[in-house]
């Protein structure tokens, strides 16, 4: 089976699945948080070079202000007692947002994971923290803009590689593979750049009924996916042809 290099997962449905059980929006996200370790794993142990986790936007930061500090709370436990596994299983770590607005507490524990973590050389792991792609691009502009006006830059210099080069996700790969959970089909501002010729796969699935099987069901539909990138195949010019 044809392995996607780079996956990211839109983690949604917590809140729903705690409302249906009864209980508070918070007991979903910490049950999503254990089902995020598992699939952390299960794609490393799958062979998957990158795994991207859209964990908090910049939107979420307009939640209630408990809900906001609880998901500080449980980012922080993640890491600090997750991170000597994370090198256990060989995953690298790493965020893309803006961390100015993230605690200091959780910025240490970031920090830490990630120094602890940059000498693996297995799966990739980022989070997407306090990220929301429409900032991601305009600071990329505006970063080109002042290179220009500066004189480092020409107009003319500006292409589809500076840009890339200069978003926050490089020099990781655009992912292959977008998963959302839920039943919702948009990207909810989550890597729009990159997201130029992946693959998506929705699930009408909750983040936290989330299991492997499930992944596996993803990158099955993947495997069988022809990308095409705006071209067209021998067979269907073949096609064409005989019609």
């Amino acid at each position: 089976m044809s392995l996607p290099k780079h996956v990211a997962i839109i983690m949604d449905g917590n809140g729903r699945w705690a409302q249906l059980k009864r209980r508070p929006r918070t007991f979903g996200h910490i049950k999503g948080t254990r089902v995020a370790k598992k699939i952390i794993t299960a794609c490393s142990r799958r062979g998957i070079k990158n795994l991207t986790l859209y964990a908090f936007s910049t939107e979420n930061w307009f939640r209630p202000q408990e809900e906001v500090s609880l998901l500080m709370m449980i980012l922080r436990r993640y890491l600090k007692r997750e991170t000597e596994n994370l090198v256990k299983e060989n995953i690298r770590f790493s965020v893309i947002g803006d961390m100015a607005l993230i605690p200091l507490d959780v910025s240490d524990a970031i920090a830490h994971s990630m120094e602890a973590t940059a000498h693996c050389t297995g799966l990739h792991l980022v989070f997407a923290l306090s990220y929301g792609s429409r900032q991601e691009i305009t600071n990329t502009v505006k970063e080109i803009a002042m290179r220009v006006a500066a004189g480092e830059l020409a107009p003319e210099d500006i292409d589809e590689s500076l840009i890339n080069s200069t978003l926050s996700t490089y020099p990781t790969p655009d992912p292959d593979l977008i998963i959302r959970t839920s039943g919702e089909q948009r990207l909810s501002n989550f890597l729009l750049w990159q997201a130029a010729y992946s693959e998506f796969y929705f699930t009408e699935v909750l983040w936290p009924n989330f299991t492997e099987s499930h992944l596996d069901e993803a990158l099955h539909a993947f495997s069988k996916r022809q990308r095409r990138y705006g071209k067209v195949t021998t067979n269907d010019n073949v096609e064409k042809l005989s019609n």
